[in-house]
């Protein structure tokens, strides 16, 4: 007996693995994950050989009843993983013989490893991307609500770090809910690409599979899967997997762009937000000090994913065709990158939740100059063209600023020696509620252009859940 021969591989070999390559090949440590995808995998592909009659029925419920076994034992933590188990599939397969017998070596029959670890990987990565879709619906709704709830709120708009515009905090809290419902769009557009059955395809060629795919879509044991096109192109290519990690990275990205913003908000400097006391922390040397530390580690967390994704990529583009060894890297990348943004979710609805907001400070960092824009567009309304409008605006902000004045503060006497189009009616610019009225296309920061994008978001969210 061959040294290797309790391995799937082991047949032509004859001398002992190395024990340091065996543990640099073994990726048990971290693939266990997926023994329930791994197991569903093989009790649909069993039911399939028994429809191709290469198992007989008795043989197919023997590997069922012992799948059965082996998912309750990883159910309750009692499963063994024992030297030799190289990965997730040689483990549950070394086990089934253990239990069954003779029989559990036919149910490898028609295909290898390598169409069963990207199998197991879709089946993982299919249930990942429900369970992140749901965590994303639940920030958005969060977002929502609290934008309806707080819609008269106004808060100074920033460009460039510098005060643009008033705008209602619910503008704010929605620019970014938008962001993510496009984050939630791209994440089901790819749940469809994962959905490709791969199994039977071996690493290369395709012999039983065509049969077996049809057999087992047509009894429905993995939820209709689409078919893949080409055994060479379904052992080989990690695109699910690539899109997925790019995926993570764009949706972080807008994370931390919110996290970015809430950092700023919540400093002395602004205190337009007070974070709760469950998503902060202290300083070991400071006493008064409260650490934003919920929202710097979601903003670090977007670096470590990009990373994944940048270091995937690498792997990718350099492997010849079909399946090669350095496809092993896929899983602890898609496993980081889940584990990563499926909390940074949950702590962001967590934040959005609970802070409390200082409407007080928030309308009191509203100044006029952020009037400047509506300055111009009175002008506009009495005729003047914009673009000569703006520049009498900006001359009217010039003169402020010499005289050390709000620009509210300038007499009619002052503005008329800019443009006689001003008169007594221009005191009905310094209005910041006005001001944000005027915006009322949609889109706008106008309260019934704000309320129908809560509308608008509650719709798409009542659709995501059907």
């Amino acid at each position: 007996l061959s040294p290797q021969g309790n391995k799937l591989w082991g047949g032509r070999f004859v001398g002992d693995t190395d024990p340091i390559m065996e543990k640099f090949n073994a990726s048990v440590a971290y693939d266990q994950r997926m023994w329930d995808a791994d197991i569903r995998g093989s009790k649909a592909y069993v039911r399939a050989l028994e429809k191709a009659r290469l198992v007989s029925t008795d043989e197919m419920d023997q590997i069922l009843h012992g799948m059965d076994q082996i998912s309750e034992e990883w159910s309750k933590g009692a499963f063994v993983i024992k030297p030799g188990d190289e990965d997730i599939h040689t483990a549950n397969e070394r086990r089934l013989k253990e239990l069954v017998g003779a029989p559990a070596g036919k149910l490898h029959t028609g295909r290898s490893r390598n169409d069963q670890v990207v199998t197991d990987m879709r089946l993982w990565l299919r249930d990942a991307i429900s369970t992140l879709a749901g965590n994303a619906l639940q920030l958005i709704s969060t977002m929502v609500e609290r934008a309806a709830a707080e819609i008269d709120v106004l808060v100074p708009g920033y460009t460039h770090m510098q005060r643009a515009q008033p705008i209602r905090w619910s503008h704010w809290i929605l620019s970014h809910a938008v962001a993510l419902s496009r984050d939630v769009e791209r994440l089901q557009e790819i749940k469809k690409r994962v959905n490709v059955l791969a199994l039977g395809r071996y690493a290369y060629s395709c012999s039983y599979s065509i049969q077996l795919d049809r057999l087992i879509q047509r009894h429905n044991h993995l939820n209709r899967s689409l078919m893949s096109l080409n055994s060479m192109d379904a052992t080989g290519q990690r695109d699910f997997v690539a899109e997925f990690l790019f995926w993570a990275s764009l949706c972080l990205t807008h994370l931390s762009k919110m996290a970015e913003d809430l950092m700023l908000y919540s400093t002395k400097e602004f205190s337009f937000i007070t974070l709760s006391d469950a998503y902060s922390t202290g300083s070991s040397l400071m006493p008064q000090k409260k650490n934003a530390d919920s929202l710097e580690l979601i903003r670090s967390k977007a670096g470590r994913v990009f990373g994944r994704c940048a270091g995937f990529m690498m792997t990718l583009k350099g492997l010849p065709s079909t399946y090669n060894k350095d496809l092993q890297e896929d899983k602890e990348a898609m496993f980081d990158c889940y584990d990563t943004i499926n909390a940074v979710l949950q702590v962001s609805t967590g934040v959005m939740s609970t802070l409390q907001i200082n409407q007080s400070v928030m309308e009191a960092a509203l100044s006029p100059d952020m009037l400047a824009t509506d300055l111009a567009y009175y002008l506009v309304r009495k005729g003047m063209p914009f673009r000569e409008a703006h520049g009498v605006s900006g001359k009217a902000v010039f003169m402020a600023e010499s005289k050390n004045i709000p620009l509210n503060q300038l007499t009619l006497e002052d503005l008329t020696t800019l443009s006689p189009l001003f008169g007594g009616d221009v005191a009905s610019v310094w209005d910041y509620r006005s001001s944000v009225e005027q915006y009322s296309a949609p889109g706008g920061t106008a309260k019934n252009s704000v309320t129908a994008q809560v509308e608008h978001l509650r719709v798409w969210l009542k659709k995501q859940a059907q």
